[in-house]
């Protein structure tokens, strides 16, 4: 989809800020390896992570058409982004409907995981809603390529987990320790093992229907 469009690839360490909430941007990016999340900030500076970005994905499509960003975007392992001029992507948009509607079909799917997540936070107890987005990672990963089986290096804190859940690190440290002590995950540094996915799965509540993937078998 982005063949032909020029892209300015730039390398990340983790924690890096991307775009920041009320910027005015120029350029959307692509994320060519590594783990970005969506992020909002409390008046006393608490953080939430409102959704994660794999490979392939491109998480601020919205800044072509609104005229502040109203999240902040950060690497959350080393990453690599590739920046596209906004102008270019208009131009493409306008010339090209079939990749205009790709880009909307995108947006309609990230908006699908922020309800999700609303629900995930909302509503699920600490246990399913660490295993549901354990599911979602090791999903997302492996129908992008990035893992073979249900292993995925996931190196990203627990404090970022918590900010995601919307958990204590203690608690997320504990609920990991449980799910690992049921048998459904291993984990070693960064890397996190889904050993009984059919169980992992059903832990986490986990329906894949919300990521809309064309094809979702390929990536069980």
């Amino acid at each position: 989809m982005l063949r032909g469009i020029s892209i300015h690839e730039k390398e990340f360490q983790a924690n890096q800020d991307l775009v920041l909430e009320g910027d005015r941007p120029s350029h959307s990016f692509v994320l060519v390896d590594g783990l970005v999340g969506s992020t909002k900030y409390t008046g006393d500076g608490k953080r939430q992570i409102t959704s994660f970005f794999v490979t392939g994905d491109i998480p601020d499509l919205h800044g072509l058409h609104l005229s502040a960003m109203d999240c902040t975007f950060s690497t959350l392992t080393p990453s690599r982004v590739g920046f596209m001029r906004h102008d270019t992507l208009r131009s493409i948009c306008e010339q090209h409907p079939r990749i205009a509607a790709a880009f909307w079909r995108s947006t309609l799917v990230d908006a699908a995981i922020y309800r999700e997540w609303v629900t995930n936070v909302g509503r699920r107890e600490a246990f399913t809603r660490t295993a549901h987005i354990l599911c979602e990672l090791i999903y997302r990963l492996r129908a992008v390529g990035r893992i073979d089986d249900h292993i995925a290096d996931i190196p990203i804190t627990q404090a970022a987990l918590g900010d995601a859940l919307g958990l204590s690190t203690v608690h997320v440290n504990r609920t990991l320790q449980e799910l690992r002590r049921k048998g459904l995950i291993a984990t070693s540094g960064g890397q996190v093992q889904a050993k009984n996915w059919p169980n992992l799965v059903r832990a986490g509540d986990f329906d894949t229907t919300y990521l809309h993937h064309r094809n979702p078998e390929a990536a069980l």
